[in-house]
C-alpha cells in the first residue's frame, strides 16, 4: 500500500465493503442514472445529492461481521459537527437547481459543492491539507472499485451465492409485475397513462446509454465517498506550520517595499478623490480599464500574505512584532485598494448597467474584503488555523445568499430603470434566465410592447421545452405561468 498515493497515511479500509455498503452505493447510482437531468437545473440534482448522502451515511454505519478477523483494527472515524455542516452545505448547493433556473449560477454551485464535499469527507485545516482534500475524491473513486468488488466476492460468507440468485429473481419478478399491470392500468385510464408516460422515460438507445454512463460515474463517485468515510487519510502532518522558515529580512524587505508601493498608490488615489476634477462618465471609463488590475492585485496579495504567514519566523518577540507591523500595514492598504475597486465597479455599473459578470466580480471583491478583515483579526495572535475554513464557509454562504437573492431578477430590476440617456437593452434582458420573469412582469418601467418583446424572447428558450419530474424547476414553472397570463408570446423582436 505504500506505493499508492499517500502510502502509509492512507492505507484504506482494513476489510472489503459490506453488502449493505455495496447495495447503498448501487442504489445511489440508480437514483442518479434515473433522475439526474444533465441539460438543465432541476429537482433531480437534489434527489441525487440526498441519495448520495444517505448512501455514504449507511455505508459508514455498517460493519462487517463475517469473514476472517482483520490483523489490524482501526477505530471508525466519528462524524463531527463541522463535517455535518459541510455536508449540509453540499446539499443546499445542489438544492439551488430546484429553485433557480439560471444555468451559470447552478454551475457555480456545483463547482463549489465539489469543495464542500471534499471537506466533509476528508477534512483539512490548513490551505495545504484543504488543497489535498480536493484531490482525494478522484483517487478514492479509483480505489473504491476493487474495494466494492471484493465486497461482492468476499470469501467465507455462507449462502452468499444463493442470496444473489434470490436478489436477481426478486428483481425480475418485480419488473414483470410492474410492466404487466402498469400496461393494463394505463390502457384503462387515459389520465393515468399520461402520468405514467411523464414518469417513465422513452427506453431508447440514447436513454440506456445515458443510464449506463451516468450510473457508472455516480457509482464511482459515491463509492469513493464511502471509501473516504470508511478510512479517511491522516493529514495532520499537512496542518503543521512548523516547517522551514526564512530569515526575517528575506521576507521583510520585499514585503516592506511592496507596502511602500501600495502606500504610494493609495496616496495618489486620495489626491484624485479630494481634487474631484473629473466627470462621472470619465471616471466610469477609467474604472473599467483599471478594475481588473486592482482585482488581481487584491487576489495576489492574499497569496503573498499566506506565503508570509507560512515562512516568516515567529519564535522571538522581534519577529512577531515585524509580522504584525508589515503584514498588518500591507493588509490595511490592500483593504483600501479593494475599496477602490469596489467603488470603480459600482460607478461603472451605475453608468452602464448591471450584468452577471459585474455582479459576480463585485461579490468576489466583497469576499476579498472579508478575508482581509479576517487576516487583520488573525494578526493579533499570529496563528489562525481557523482562517481558511472560515473564509471558505463565508464564500459558500455568500453564494447561497446570492442564489436566495435571485441574481437574474436583480439584474432585470436594475437594468429596466432609466439612467440618463442609456436605452434599455431588451436583447440582454431576453437572454436572462426564466428567474428574471417575475421581476420583469412586476416592473412598471417597461412599456407593454417592450415587455411582450422580452417575454417572447424568453419564451423561445428553456421555458418552451417541457420539464419532466426530473428537471422540474420552480423558477421555470413560475415563468411559464406568468408568460401564459400575458398571452404566451413566442416571438423574438430584438435584433
Amino acid at each position: 500500500m505504500s506505493s499508492m498515493p499517500w502510502g502509509r497515511q492512507w492505507a484504506g479500509p482494513g476489510r472489503p465493503a459490506s453488502v449493505v455498503t455495496v447495495a447503498a452505493v448501487a442504489g445511489a447510482a440508480a437514483v442518479a442514472a434515473l433522475g439526474l437531468p444533465l441539460d438543465r437545473p432541476g429537482i433531480g440534482w437534489l434527489l441525487t445529492a440526498l441519495a448520495a448522502v444517505a448512501a455514504v451515511a449507511v455505508a459508514d454505519t455498517t460493519r462487517v461481521t463475517r469473514g476472517p478477523k482483520p490483523l489490524v483494527v482501526r477505530s471508525r472515524p466519528r462524524l463531527g459537527a463541522e463535517q455535518i455542516a459541510w455536508a449540509a452545505a453540499t446539499v443546499a448547493l445542489f438544492a439551488v437547481g430546484t429553485f433557480r433556473s439560471a444555468g451559470w449560477l447552478f454551475t457555480l454551485c456545483v463547482l463549489v459543492a465539489g469543495l464542500t464535499t471534499a471537506l466533509a469527507l476528508a477534512g483539512g485545516r490548513s490551505m495545504r491539507s484543504i488543497f489535498v482534500a480536493c484531490t482525494l475524491p478522484f483517487f478514492a473513486a479509483l480505489r473504491a472499485v476493487p474495494w466494492l468488488a471484493r465486497g461482492l466476492s468476499r470469501p467465507g460468507e455462507e449462502k452468499l451465492g444463493n442470496s444473489r440468485v434470490r436478489i436477481v429473481a426478486t428483481a425480475v419478478v418485480s419488473a414483470v409485475l410492474l410492466v404487466a399491470f402498469g400496461a393494463l392500468l394505463a390502457s384503462a385510464d387515459e389520465r393515468f397513462a399520461h402520468a405514467l408516460e411523464r414518469l417513465v422515460p422513452d427506453l431508447g438507445v440514447d436513454t440506456v446509454f445515458r443510464w449506463i454512463f451516468v450510473g457508472g460515474f455516480a457509482a464511482m463517485g459515491v463509492g469513493g465517498a464511502a471509501f473516504l468515510r470508511a478510512a479517511p487519510p491522516d493529514m495532520s502532518k499537512l496542518d503543521r506550520t512548523q516547517g522551514r522558515k526564512v530569515h526575517r529580512w528575506e521576507w521583510a524587505v520585499p514585503l516592506g517595499l511592496l507596502t511602500f508601493l501600495f502606500a504610494a498608490f493609495v496616496a495618489v488615489q486620495a489626491v484624485t478623490l479630494f481634487r474631484g476634477d473629473f466627470g462621472v462618465q470619465e471616471y466610469a471609463d477609467e474604472a473599467r480599464s483599471g478594475f481588473w488590475q486592482l482585482s488581481w492585485v487584491v487576489g495576489l496579495t492574499l497569496l503573498v500574505l499566506a506565503g508570509a504567514a507560512r515562512w516568516a519566523p515567529r519564535e522571538n518577540p522581534a519577529d512577531r512584532l515585524l509580522i504584525r507591523v508589515i503584514l498588518g500595514t500591507l493588509t490595511a492598504l490592500t483593504l483600501v485598494i479593494a475599496a477602490t475597486a469596489i467603488q470603480r465597479i459600482t460607478l461603472y455599473t451605475a453608468e452602464y448597467g448591471l450584468t452577471r459578470l459585474r455582479l459576480l466580480v463585485l461579490c468576489c471583491e466583497l469576499w476579498f474584503v472579508f478575508v482581509l478583515l479576517l487576516v487583520l483579526v488573525a494578526g493579533r495572535r499570529i496563528r489562525a488555523a481557523w482562517l481558511p475554513r472560515v473564509a471558505i464557509a463565508a464564500g459558500v454562504s455568500a453564494l447561497l445568499g446570492l442564489a436566495v437573492a435571485n441574481p437574474d431578477a436583480m439584474i432585470a430590476e436594475r437594468n429596466v430603470q432609466q439612467h440618463g440617456n442609456r436605452p434599455i437593452d431588451l436583447s440582454y434582458l431576453g437572454d436572462l434566465s426564466p428567474d428574471a420573469v417575475p421581476a420583469l412582469t412586476r416592473s412598471g418601467d417597461l412599456t407593454p410592447e417592450q415587455l411582450r418583446c422580452v417575454l417572447g424572447r424568453l419564451n423561445t428558450g428553456p421555458i418552451s421545452q417541457p420539464d419532466d419530474w426530473r428537471s422540474w424547476n420552480l423558477g421555470r414553472e413560475q415563468a411559464r405561468l406568468l408568460i401564459a397570463a400575458r398571452g404566451n408570446p413566442t416571438f423574438d423582436c430584438t435584433p
